[in-house]
C-alpha cells in the first residue's frame, strides 16, 4: 500500500514564488535525464528537446472566476465560480449564455451569507449592469444563480469585467493586474479552467519558433482544470482520495499525429497535457470493448489498476479511437477524466515531461514519482538546495521518464 507520507518534503514558505518573473523564459530549468540532473534556463530548453520529436500542450484558458459582492451589513463576500451545474461539458455553452446562470461555487465568508440575494454593480463597456446571486443549494460545493441586468451580455463578458484571477491558495496575496496576463499561457485559447496549466507560462512565442526549427511538430489538446488540482490528500490512505473530474477536448489530428508517430517521443507540458494523453488509452480499450454510451467519454479515475493487465498496444487504441471519430463524424474527441497517476503505474504515451515543482504530498508529486521513480527525492532535494522556486509562478523541470 502506497503511504503519503513517503511523497513529502518540507516546503519553506521563502521558496514559494509569488510572482512571476519579469521575462517569462527566464526561469530556470532543471533536467532530469538517465538519472543526472544538470541546469538551465527556460529560454534554452529547444537545446534540450530530442529533434523530430511531438510537444503537446494544454490550451485552456482561465477565467476570472472569483466574484466579490458586499452584504449590506459591509461583509464580504467572495463567489469562486468551480463549473456550470449542469455538467463540466456545458463550461463554453454556460459562460456564453445570457440572462442567468447555475453554477457550483464555494463560497468565501460563507457563514455571512446564509440567505437572500447579493447584489452588485459593474460596468461592461462603460454599460451599468447590475448582478444578483442567489444561493441555492447545499453540498460538497454550494450552488448559485446568477442573473444579471441588462440581460445582453454573456456570463463570459461578467467574469472578465468584474472577476478577479483566482490564484492558488498557496500564493497569499490579491491578484494584481499583472496576473490576468502572467497567469495565463501565451497559447491559451479555451475558456474553462479556475487555475493555470502552469507549465505553459513559460513559453514564448520566440521560444516556440526555436522549437519549431528542431521539426518538433507542436499541438494543443484541451483540459480544463478544476479546483480540485488544489484538494490536498487527507490522510495516509490514496485509496481514500476523490479526484475532481475535468473536461477535455482532442481533435482529431493529435490522435492521428499519436498513431503516426513512428520513433518520435512525446513531450507533454505539464500534468494536465498528461493526463489527458493517457486518458486516451482508456477511451480506446473503451470503444473496443463496445463499452460506449454516446460520444461522450469518462474515465474513472482507478480504471488503469483494476483492468486486467490488457496486450492491447497503444497504436491499436488510438487507431479505435480515430475509427470512431471518422464513423461517428467528430472532429474532437470530448468527455471527462478523473485519472489518478501513481508510482507504479504503466506509462502508455508519454515520454518527456515539462513540470514546475509541486506541493508536497499531492496527487502531482505522486505523478512525478510515477514518471521517474524514487529518484523524485533527488530532483526535489537538488532544487531546494540549489534555490529554486517552486509552484505556479515558480521554476520548471525537464524530465525524462524512467524506462
Amino acid at each position: 500500500m502506497l503511504n503519503i507520507k513517503d511523497y513529502t518534503y518540507y516546503l519553506p514558505e521563502d521558496k514559494i514564488a509569488l510572482y512571476p518573473l519579469k521575462n517569462r523564459d527566464q526561469s530556470r530549468l532543471l533536467i532530469y535525464k538517465e538519472k543526472q540532473i544538470t541546469e538551465s534556463f527556460f529560454a534554452n530548453i529547444h537545446e534540450h528537446l530530442p529533434t523530430d520529436s511531438l510537444l503537446i500542450f494544454n490550451n485552456t484558458k482561465v477565467v476570472r472566476a472569483r466574484l466579490i459582492f458586499y452584504k449590506e451589513t459591509g461583509a464580504k463576500i467572495e463567489i469562486f465560480c468551480l463549473e456550470p451545474f449542469d455538467g463540466l461539458y456545458n463550461i463554453e455553452k454556460s459562460l456564453n449564455q445570457k440572462k442567468s446562470v447555475k453554477w457550483q461555487c464555494l463560497i468565501g465568508n460563507s457563514s455571512k451569507w446564509k440567505t437572500g440575494k447579493l447584489m452588485a454593480e459593474i460596468k461592461i463597456n462603460g454599460k451599468i449592469v447590475i448582478i444578483t446571486a442567489q444561493r441555492e443549494k447545499e453540498g460538497e460545493y454550494s450552488v448559485v444563480e446568477f442573473s444579471w441586468s441588462p440581460e445582453d451580455f454573456s456570463f463570459g463578458d461578467i467574469l472578465s469585467s468584474s472577476g478577479k484571477v483566482p490564484l492558488p491558495p498557496y500564493i497569499k496575496r490579491e491578484d494584481e493586474e499583472e496576473d490576468a496576463v502572467r497567469y495565463q499561457t501565451i497559447y491559451a485559447d479555451v475558456n474553462g479552467s479556475v487555475a493555470a496549466p502552469t507549465s505553459g507560462l513559460h513559453f514564448t512565442s520566440d521560444l516556440l519558433n526555436k522549437i519549431k526549427e528542431k521539426n518538433i511538430e507542436i499541438l494543443p489538446l484541451t483540459l480544463h482544470i478544476g479546483a480540485g488540482t488544489f484538494k490536498p490528500i487527507s490522510g495516509s490512505n490514496i485509496a481514500e482520495h476523490k479526484m475532481h473530474p475535468e473536461f477535455f477536448s482532442v481533435a482529431k489530428e493529435l490522435i492521428c499525429s499519436l498513431i503516426n508517430k513512428g520513433n518520435r517521443q512525446i513531450i507533454s507540458t505539464g500534468t494536465t497535457t498528461m493526463r489527458t494523453l493517457e486518458s486516451l488509452y482508456y477511451v480506446g480499450l473503451a470503444i473496443l470493448s463496445g463499452n460506449v454510451k454516446g460520444n461522450y467519454f469518462f474515465i474513472e479515475q482507478w480504471i488503469p489498476y483494476n483492468i486486467d493487465k490488457t496486450k492491447i498496444p497503444i497504436k491499436q487504441s488510438l487507431e479505435a479511437i480515430y475509427d470512431y471519430m471518422l464513423k461517428n463524424k467528430l472532429d474532437t474527441l470530448n468527455g471527462e477524466t478523473q485519472i489518478i497517476i501513481l508510482p507504479g503505474y504503466e506509462f502508455k504515451v508519454v515520454d518527456i515531461l515539462i513540470t514546475n515543482f509541486h506541493q508536497p504530498g499531492s496527487t502531482l508529486l505522486l505523478l512525478v514519482a510515477a514518471f521517474i521513480g524514487e529518484d523524485w527525492a533527488k530532483v526535489y532535494n537538488y532544487a531546494l538546495k540549489n534555490n529554486f522556486r517552486f509552484l505556479s509562478y515558480g521554476d520548471s523541470s525537464l524530465l525524462f521518464r524512467k524506462k
